[in-house]
């Protein structure tokens, strides 16, 4: 849910930093869609239909999607930082991002690293489970 946040802040902030933010929208999305599936797994009961260590593939999935997620909230923190920032366009210095920008961008550092502290709890909870 926090993920999906993330992804519509980011969306809205009309993304300034393409670089930057790109890598964030990549990491929202693709941890949105693939944490569906797997909780889509879980509830339809197709897990134990396929023989495979569950709890080794959660720990799995959410150490990858905690780092990924973890990187996802230094570069939108990078990118927060740059508010004052000045960059010439069209001949006068104007900050690299507006007031509104700046503020979409702050709430989008504030979900994600609340998205990042949920997998990371969700990463020691599996580790617990796949160690006896």
């Amino acid at each position: 849910m926090f993920g999906g946040l993330v992804w519509i802040l980011v969306a809205s902030s009309n993304v300034p930093l393409p670089l930057l933010q790109g890598w964030v929208m990549f990491v929202s999305v693709t941890a949105f869609i693939f944490s569906l599936i797997f909780l889509g797994v879980f509830l339809s009961g197709m897990v134990t239909q396929i023989d495979a260590n569950w709890n080794f593939l959660d720990f799995a999935y959410h150490f990858t999607v905690f780092v990924f997620y973890f990187g996802a909230f230094l570069l939108e923190a990078a990118t927060t930082s740059l508010h004052d920032l000045h960059c010439n366009r069209t001949m006068d210095l104007q900050p690299l991002l507006s007031d509104n920008q700046y503020n979409i961008n702050v709430a989008a550092t504030i979900f994600a690293f609340v998205t990042t502290a949920c997998y990371g709890c969700s990463l020691g909870l599996a580790l617990r489970r796949w160690r006896p």
